[in-house]
Parts: structure tokens; C-alpha cells; sequence
């Protein structure tokens, strides 16, 4: 096996003619990174020719692990004085993750700091790293090579790839949201994009760190929630929905029942009695498709106290309103939108999508019936995320949606480091359901929503060890003097 990136075998001349001359013009141009990729997957492929494949299946993960590290450093001494000036140790990690990981992706995936991966090619890599979108100089040495680890991720969950099934939507072990497209869909070579979920979740005392939520609207959530209230939230993608919907969970009493409805699992919900339900997409066939529709109302016959709709995009949403406004209140949904009354708008749109002729007005009176409170996430400049705005549908008027904003954050430009600043506030509305929650015990004090600006949470102190906020009322810790918000800064 020639190991010599400069004279590579005329399999991988990469100008299709098979006599390597172009390709020898080509590499003097490469990176070393490049050249690093490409003497890599050469000695895995020879790696992979020494395996004893009847030994294999009686092996245990770490057992193979190591044979294959021990065949890998076999490998290396032997190459010594060809793969000089090569980081071996890097080379025989990536070896052993080129054989079970994601090859030149494992860094990645075990960096807690990278929520997104995106390949938009071999030659073409970036990460999102604490909210900001970085390129890499991670290459792979070929569209092959690349392709290679796209099928292997996609086989881990019993699909394929390929011309015939160019599109792939998975999920790894580990909760990872996976989308693949190959040619000839993908014009310029195949593309990866991984959504990457922390080795641990973030809790709501680190969304208060980060600024995400103030303590006030926390209080008032847990209330809404524990008070069977129906909420959703809107935002756009890495906003932050799922982070908030799997916090908003643990509010829910203990002893409910709930049943979770999603095209790909994402949530981690912080309750024990959780029933998790999964679409499945059409075989190759094009038979055998499970909808979010078809599991909404089989989840109505599994005795739920509350459903939960990972993200709502289509006719389920008729069904999921039904559902809340026929004894399943409490329930909680996500939804892609710009802003709330883009949120409303697209609901609107997917309930007509259920093949029923309704009238507008019809829609809206049902929407409004069914979800109580809207919750608008965004991510900012900088990259990182905020609640914008907390607001009741407190009906129609003149067969328009009636909000009542109850809390907000208002930005108030960028700091050193180019990211925004602002400021959590109180409207000064009520909910009208303050009431409804007092009758089952549930009391908020009328200083919660004073209108006024709000305290950062570095003022509080430390969160209770359980994450709940403590006993007392925030108004008496919070209240602070009521601040020059002019009317205008209010929505």
C-alpha cells in the first residue's frame, strides 16, 4: 500500500480519468489536513483487511476496541518511516474512531461546547461553538470517505442512503438529530448537519445564569403549569423550545400521566410516568408510514393526563386542540415561528390542513379556546437565547386574536463582545386565570406582575438545590422601584 500523499493510487485520482497525472497537480495544492485525511482512511482500510471477521461477533465493544487500537499501532510502527511527521497519537485515535465513531467528526461530538455540526461537503466543515457559528479546518479525504460515515450513521438506526433514497432524518443513540442528503439532491456532494443535545441537559437554574428567563416569569410558569394551564411555545430553530419544554416539564405534579408525540425524539422530559411515541417514515415500499396525527389519536386512548407534542407542523394540530379542549388540559406543544402572532397564523394554516372545510373564524375561536398561554423564544445576536415574550390569548374581538402581554424582554443593543443586551420587564397585566389557579390552590401575589423592569437574577442569590424557586414570593425579593419604561417599550 502506497502511503505517500503525494502519489496516491489512480483509484482516488479525483479527476475520473484513472491515470493519477491530474491528481499529483491537484494534492501539491492540499492542505495537510487534507493529506492528513487521506493517509488515514488507507491504513483503515488496510486495518480493516487484517480483522478477523469469525472473531468478530464474540466479542465484546471494548474487546474489539482494543484488538483494533493494537492492530492500528501494529500498523503505524510498521509505516514508521512513511508517515513521518504525522501525529500518530492523532492518527491512531482517529483510526479507532474512524472504526466505531464519526472518523474526522468524533472531536466534535465529544465536545460539549458544539451543539451544531454542518458538513457542506468533504472539503467543508463548520460548528456552532457556544452560540456562534465557526468553520473548521476539519477535512475528509474524500466525497467517498464522507459518504462512508453518513451511511454508517444512518445504518445505526436501520436506514439507507443512497441515490434511490437520497434524504435521511434520523436520530443517533445518544438523542443527536441527524439530516443527510446526498446526490442527486445535493448538487455539490453530500451534506450532513448534526443537532448535538449536551451530555447534560441544561436545568432552569442554568437558564437563569445564562440570562435565557428571569426569575419572575419562572414563578408565574410553574404556577400556569402545575395549574393545568395549555401552553405553547414558538420560536425559531436553536432557539431554545425543546431546552424550555423539558424544564416547563418538571413543574407538572408528580403522578400524571403523560404521553409524548414526536417526528424525532428529542425531548427529556423530568418526570417519571412518561410515555414516549416516535413517527416512523414510509418504508422503501411506501408503506408503513406512522404520522404524528395517527399517534395524537392513539395517545387519547392510552389514558393521558397531558400531551405533550414535540413540535406541532402539520393536521396533527386539529387533533392535539381537541384534545385540549376535551379533558386534556395542561398540555404543552412547540411551534416554528417568528414571532406569536406568526405562531397563531401558522396553527390556523395547519388545522385547515386536516382536510376539513372550516371558516376562519371557526379556527380561531377553537385555537383560542384551547391554548391559554403563548411563550416566544428567539435567539439573538451572539448567539444566545431569550424568552421575548409571554403572552394570554384572552379570546377574539372583532374575530381577531385578543393577547394580553404579561412579560417581555426588550433589547438594548451589544456590548464589547458583540452580543445583545437588554432588559426582562412586567407589563403590569394579570392573567385572567389568576382566579382559577386560586380556587385550587395556587396563589400569586399581585406584585408578581407590577409593571416595572426586573431584577437580574445575580441579585437573587443561589437557585434551591431541587431547582425550584424558594417558598417566599419573588415580589418581596424582586420588587424593585418602578423603572422609566416609556409605553412605547411595552408590545
Amino acid at each position: 500500500m502506497n502511503l505517500n500523499p503525494f502519489r496516491p493510487s489512480a483509484k482516488h485520482n479525483g479527476n475520473g480519468n484513472g491515470n493519477g497525472h491530474g491528481h499529483v497537480d491537484l494534492l501539491r495544492g492540499e492542505t495537510h489536513e487534507m493529506q492528513f485525511q487521506r493517509i488515514k482512511t488507507r491504513i483503515h482500510r488496510e486495518l480493516l483487511d487484517s480483522l478477523d471477521l469469525s472473531r468478530i461477533s464474540d466479542l465484546s465493544d471494548e474487546e474489539l476496541r482494543a484488538d483494533i487500537r493494537r492492530l492500528a499501532e501494529a500498523i503505524l510502527n510498521s509505516r514508521a518511516s512513511e508517515i513521518a511527521g504525522i501525529d500518530e497519537h492523532r492518527l491512531l485515535e482517529e483510526l479507532v474512531a474512524e472504526s466505531f465513531g464519526l472518523g474526522p467528526l468524533e472531536a466534535y461530538m465529544q465536545d460539549p461546547d458544539v451543539t451544531d455540526i454542518l458538513v457542506n461537503g468533504a472539503f467543508e466543515v463548520y460548528v456552532e461553538r457556544l452560540g456562534r457559528l465557526q468553520e473548521t479546518n476539519t477535512v475528509f479525504a474524500d466525497e467517498e470517505h464522507l459518504l462512508q460515515i453518513i451511511s454508517r450513521i444512518v445504518a445505526r438506526v436501520g436506514r439507507r442512503i443512497d441515490e434511490h433514497t437520497p434524504m435521511v432524518d434520523a436520530r443517533l443513540p445518544d438523542g443527536s438529530r441527524v439530516n443527510a442528503i446526498v446526490p442527486p439532491l445535493a448538487l455539490k456532494g453530500p451534506v450532513l448537519s448534526i443537532r448535538r443535545f449536551g451530555h447534560r441537559p441544561l436545568h432552569m437554574d442554568d437558564l437563569l445564569v445564562r440570562g435565557s428567563i428571569c426569575p419572575e416569569m419562572i414563578r408565574f410558569l410553574e404556577a400556569a403549569i402545575e395549574g393545568r394551564v395549555n401552553v405553547m411555545i414558538s420560536g425559531g430553530t436553536g432557539s431554545g423550545k425543546t431546552t424550555l419544554l423539558n424544564n416547563l416539564s418538571r413543574f407538572i405534579p408528580p403522578g400524571e400521566r403523560l404521553v409524548t408525540i414526536e417526528d424525532s425524539a428529542e425531548l427529556k422530559l423530568q418526570r417519571k410516568h412518561v410515555v414516549a411515541l416516535e413517527t416512523r417514515p414510509a418504508s422503501a415500499e411506501n408503506s408503513g408510514q406512522v404520522t404524528q396525527r395517527d399517534l395524537v389519536r392513539n395517545s387519547l386512548r392510552m389514558r393521558p393526563d397531558r400531551i405533550i407534542v414535540g413540535e406541532v407542523r402539520g393536521s396533527e394540530a386539529l387533533d392535539m386542540l381537541q384534545a385540549m379542549n376535551t379533558g386534556h388540559e395542561g398540555s404543552l406543544t412547540t411551534i416554528h415561528a417568528n414571532d406569536t402572532d406568526d405562531a397563531l397564523s401558522r396553527l390556523e394554516v395547519m388545522v385547515s390542513m386536516a382536510g376539513f372545510e372550516l371558516p376562519v373564524t371557526v379556527i380561531r375561536r377553537y385555537v383560542a379556546s384551547a391554548i391559554n398561554l403563548v411563550i416566544h423564544v428567539a435567539r439573538l445576536k451572539g448567539g444566545v437565547r431569550r424568552v421575548m415574550r409571554i403572552s394570554e390569548i384572552v379570546g377574539l374581538e372583532n374575530g381577531e386574536y385578543k393577547l394580553q402581554d404579561l412579560f417581555g424582554y426588550r433589547q438594548c443593543g451589544l456590548d464589547d463582545q458583540g452580543v445583545v443586551r437588554g432588559q426582562f420587564f412586567a407589563t403590569g397585566n394579570q392573567p385572567s386565570f389568576v382566579r382559577r389557579l386560586a380556587d385550587i390552590g395556587i396563589e400569586l401575589p399581585e406584585s408578581l406582575f407590577a409593571r416595572r423592569e426586573l431584577t437580574p437574577i445575580e441579585a437573587v442569590g443561589p437557585i434551591a438545590a431541587d431547582h425550584r424557586l424558594a417558598d417566599e414570593p419573588l415580589g418581596s425579593k424582586l420588587d424593585s422601584p418602578l423603572s422609566s419604561l416609556d409605553e412605547e417599550d411595552l408590545p
